[in-house]
């Protein structure tokens, strides 16, 4: 852990070299009159919108729709399934049979699904209730994906990230020009180039977002829940040896959230934005990158770091960088060198190839006070938004 003095609260980092514009954001966030404690930077932190991804901020009676983000919710599900082995054949006709019954990128589904009303003071979720039906069960754009992968317990799983859609970034994009408007009628003292408009969580404004905060996390739940739905119904098609076992874990986390948790002695509302929960004996999730190992861990309970980890390998250039600077070759080498069945076909798909993330063994080293490795998994296929 790498400790930053600040003119306001200490910044500890678990990434040993964090790049200038995470260590500018998170030093903004520490010099905030209501930040508590210190400021937790998770080893694959870098520069977001307001607050560093892999930041971690614990607040006093205050919730910063920025320090969640847009895609509130946004998360991990991983499933272990029955089989031992698979062919790359079996694998293809499941990536054929998943692509067909999940909605990608922009897309939404014809027909609308069940999902469970918003509350009363959640007045953007009812407003995009009808909307978010048609957009539950489906994958995405970005960074989100669908891997296959094979376990070194000698099980096969699958993984997917994803998160709330549109709803989420609907519901951040009201409550931060809310919080805007309301921090200049306090006449705030935090800087409005900071991106970090607050609302104190005893205002109305508070209330609404915290209401509608914890609907798009119930919802980017259910949406992974949905997906891995379709995905064990493609397995059971394809694979003569599978069987649903309503026993093997699964795990559904997210990344993406405020919470109320007690921390060095005081009740705080904790801010993860890229960040996962990772208290003393927690499951967790760590992917790696297209092409790279993911993780299922067990927390450490590591006070210092909020009991928090990474979400992920992290980002270690911006995607219009890796398309004009990342080699096709190479990449096309590196995932066909490991038999790996993937979507990457020119250079405009180099924005989420492996070389454009940090180093995932870096990363798990850099946190292994943090947590421990309960399962390593190998990518055999993957499907990107």
């Amino acid at each position: 852990m790498k400790f930053i003095e600040t003119a306001g609260l200490p910044i500890k980092s678990w990434c040993n070299d964090p790049e200038a514009g995470a260590v500018e954001q998170a030093k903004n966030i520490a010099a905030l009159p209501f930040a508590h404690h210190h400021i937790a930077l998770m080893p694959d932190t870098h520069q977001g919108y307001g607050m560093p991804i892999g930041g971690v901020l614990a607040t006093a009676n205050t919730i910063i729709p920025n320090a969640v983000g847009v895609d509130i919710g946004c998360g991990m599900l991983a499933c272990r399934t029955n089989l031992r082995d698979i062919t790359q054949d079996e694998i293809k006709k499941i990536m054929g049979l998943v692509r067909g019954d999940i909605p990608v990128g922009f897309k939404h589904r014809t027909t609308p699904l069940e999902l469970s009303a918003p509350p009363s003071n959640a007045p953007i979720a009812r407003a995009e209730y009808e909307s978010a039906r048609h957009q539950v069960g489906t994958l995405g754009g970005g960074n989100h994906f669908i891997e296959i992968q094979r376990g070194s317990d000698g099980h096969i799983w699958f993984m997917i990230h994803s998160g709330s859609r549109n709803i989420g970034k609907k519901v951040c994009d009201h409550y931060n020009a809310l919080a805007k408007a309301l921090n200049a009628r306090m006449k705030s003292a935090v800087p409005k180039q900071w991106d970090l408009a607050f609302l104190p969580v005893d205002t109305e404004e508070g209330q609404q977002y915290i209401a509608e905060m914890q609907y798009c996390q119930a919802f980017a739940q259910q949406n992974r829940a949905v997906m891995a739905e379709a995905i064990c119904r493609a397995f059971a098609q394809v694979c003569r040896d599978y069987i649903a076992d309503v026993d093997a874990p699964v795990y559904n986390v997210h990344h993406n959230y405020a919470r109320p948790e007690h921390h060095f002695g005081k009740d705080v509302w904790v801010h993860r934005k890229g960040a996962t929960s990772a208290a003393k004996g927690e499951a967790g999730i760590i992917p790696g990158s297209q092409g790279t190992k993911s993780y299922i861990v067990t927390g450490l309970g590591n006070s210092e770091s909020f009991c928090s980890c990474s979400h992920g390998a992290g980002r270690r250039m911006g995607r219009k960088e890796a398309q004009r600077t990342l080699s096709l070759e190479a990449e096309l080498r590196r995932m066909n060198d490991l038999g790996i069945v993937h979507g990457i076909r020119s250079a405009r798909d180099l924005d989420e190839a492996a070389g454009a993330y940090k180093d995932i063994d870096i990363v798990m080293d850099e946190q292994k006070d943090l947590v421990s490795i309960a399962v390593e998994l190998t990518p055999l296929g993957v499907i990107k938004a």
